[in-house]
């Protein structure tokens, strides 16, 4: 029998301000957030130690950054991951907040 791995799901989670990256039934990273009136902070990104070199944290910002545009928010990348990965995929900067 072929064993098959689960697949990542992110949702964001506003009660806790982060979207959240889940793998089966455990967390494998967030992107923590603040809103603000037409933006969005992004502050930090972690992803858990064991789920590391996986492509989460580009999956993450990817959809945290979809999510933004999806609302017409600016973005205001405090976080030096979403401020690099903005900087690698330049189809985000007009997002950027000035």
């Amino acid at each position: 029998m072929e064993h098959q791995a689960p697949e990542l799901r992110i949702a964001d989670v506003p009660a806790t301000h982060r979207f959240e990256a889940h793998l089966g039934d455990r967390l494998a990273g967030y992107v923590h957030y603040r809103t603000e009136p037409g933006r969005i902070v992004f502050t930090h990104t972690e992803v858990m130690p064991e789920f590391e070199g996986k492509g989460i944290g580009g999956r993450l910002a990817n959809a945290a950054l979809d999510e933004a545009r999806a609302r017409g928010l600016t973005v205001v990348p405090k976080c030096p991951f979403i401020a690099g990965y903005i900087r690698r995929h330049p189809e985000y900067a007009a997002l950027v907040s000035g």
